[in-house]
């Protein structure tokens, strides 16, 4: 036999042991195997790293004849693509919830232990990204056909964590909500705040979209807004939906996607002729 003894790395220990096996060519009672290293598969491959085996055939197999492969199989992990937690455009036309006169009993509902799962997966993400962190369930909702569960993260590097623009807390919501449909086996909604971010952030936004459209229905020229993602634009549109001095209409593609606040024209609504009313 060309050797005795091997080392391998994989991304599992058993991935690692199975392909020493069939370098060696022998089976698994046929060998001692040694962990050098566990490895651990991180987070979507955050903070991941490889196992490492030492696997030795034992001696009185040395001289044997090669033996039927009972090598195990490959270590898989099927990952479920998780749904689009912003909904897609945010257009208010396209955001309504379809009303098909079911009662709100018949929609699933999640458990405590789901809530659990939902808080122990968040925390162990965070601590595989050295983030100290205390997470806390802050509420379990109903948004149309959809059951929320809330989490509060409370932590040091608050700004580090929420990125610009909320990115790094939007990516961090869309790896959780994945991971969370892999493991229970179906879609489960999670909203993640830091430190009550979103709260300050939807509170700024709505500031934002009302001083857009007092200088809009001023000047009467339309109003760009900055890029934003798709939750964060639907604030805006939410806010100024009922206005009867502007419209709003997001506008480019992907990260450059933006709202544009427009003064109503005739045909689109009578203009009344005092000023913008923050009701």
């Amino acid at each position: 036999m060309a050797a005795e003894s091997i080392e391998v790395r994989a991304r599992t220990k058993e991935d690692a042991i199975r392909q020493a096996l069939e370098q060696l060519g022998v089976s698994r009672d046929e060998v001692e195997v040694e962990v050098l290293e566990e490895g651990r598969s991180g987070v979507f491959g955050v903070g991941s790293q490889d196992a490492r085996v030492r696997v030795t055939v034992l001696e009185e197999y040395l001289d044997a004849d090669e033996p039927e492969d009972e090598s195990p199989q490959p270590f898989t992990r099927d990952q479920q693509e998780p749904e689009d937690e912003d909904g897609g455009d945010e257009d208010l036309g396209d955001e309504e919830d379809e009303d098909d006169g079911e009662e709100p009993e018949a929609q699933p509902r999640f458990s405590d232990e789901d809530t659990e799962t939902a808080r122990g997966t968040l925390e162990q993400m965070l601590d595989l990204l050295e983030f100290p962190n205390v997470v806390t369930v802050s509420g379990v909702d109903r948004d149309g056909n959809t059951t929320n569960i809330h989490l509060d993260v409370a932590a040091e590097e608050v700004g580090l964590m929420i990125g610009r623009r909320g990115e790094t807390l939007a990516n961090l919501q869309f790896l959780l909500n994945a991971c969370l449909s892999s493991t229970l086996g179906r879609s489960i909604r999670v909203i993640v705040d830091i430190e009550h971010y979103r709260d300050r952030r939807e509170q700024s936004l709505r500031g934002i979209a009302l001083r857009a459209a007092d200088q809009v229905r001023r000047e009467r020229q339309p109003v760009t807004l900055e890029p934003m993602p798709p939750n964060e634009r639907r604030i805006i549109h939410v806010a100024l939906q009922a206005s009867p001095y502007v419209a709003t209409e997001s506008t480019g593609e992907g990260p450059e996607r933006r709202v544009i606040i427009s003064p109503k024209t005739a045909s689109s609504g009578r203009r009344p002729s005092n000023g913008y009313r923050r009701g």
